[in-house]
């Protein structure tokens, strides 16, 4: 068993208890207690030279937890996410998210204000648009995914400066967003290493 850090107060309980004490059908073996993190102020969090995942009305929990699990592995460390989108500390969200989202801030703007703002461009994650293998990825731009049923809001889609899309071999109508955003963040962090 790892070392406990002396901070962290342990207890441990008998799976008929844990099965009373958590909200999913067959927990993992643990819980945890914790203090949701403030809303942090983002007045130009944005300049830093970076790529920003956007989330519009993401409603499903476990496409907003891989969503997060996956920039984390990506070397994300923020993630902008619409009034509407699914609450991030959804007890499905925190497990599809697998401990990520203790790396990553998860910060709720209205995205008209964040994105008609910013000074770099805003790509958006469309089914029509450049090829995603041809694009030249600038380091600091955000990239916005819509909701997984009607896409990028009426409202947000006007201030999307460069439309980027996953081209399609197959006959499939579209992508899971959390899939979208995979390979996205593969191919720009490929791009930018180069």
């Amino acid at each position: 068993m790892p070392k406990i850090p002396q901070n962290i107060k342990l207890f441990e309980v008998n799976e008929q208890e844990l099965n009373k004490i958590s909200t999913l059908k067959t927990p993992q073996g643990i819980l945890a207690l914790v203090k949701i993190p403030q809303q942090n102020n983002h007045n130009n969090l944005y300049n830093s030279a970076k790529i920003h995942l956007v989330l519009d009305g993401i409603q499903d929990p476990g496409n907003l937890g891989t969503i997060i699990r996956t920039a984390n592995w990506f070397g994300y460390t923020h993630i902008f996410c619409s009034p509407n989108t699914v609450d991030a500390y959804n007890p499905k969200t925190v497990q599809a998210a697998m401990g990520a989202l203790s790396q990553i801030k998860i910060i709720y703007t209205p995205l008209f204000a964040l994105l008609s703002e910013a000074k770099i461009p805003v790509y958006g994650a469309l089914l029509n648009g450049q090829n995603i293998y041809k694009t030249q990825w600038p380091s600091h731009a955000f990239v916005v995914f819509g909701n997984e049923g009607s896409g990028i809001s009426p409202e947000i889609f006007p201030l999307i400066t460069k439309s980027i899309t996953i081209p399609s071999l197959g006959n499939t109508e579209s992508l899971n967003v959390a899939v979208s955003a995979a390979i996205f963040c593969a191919q720009i962090q490929s791009y930018l290493q180069k």
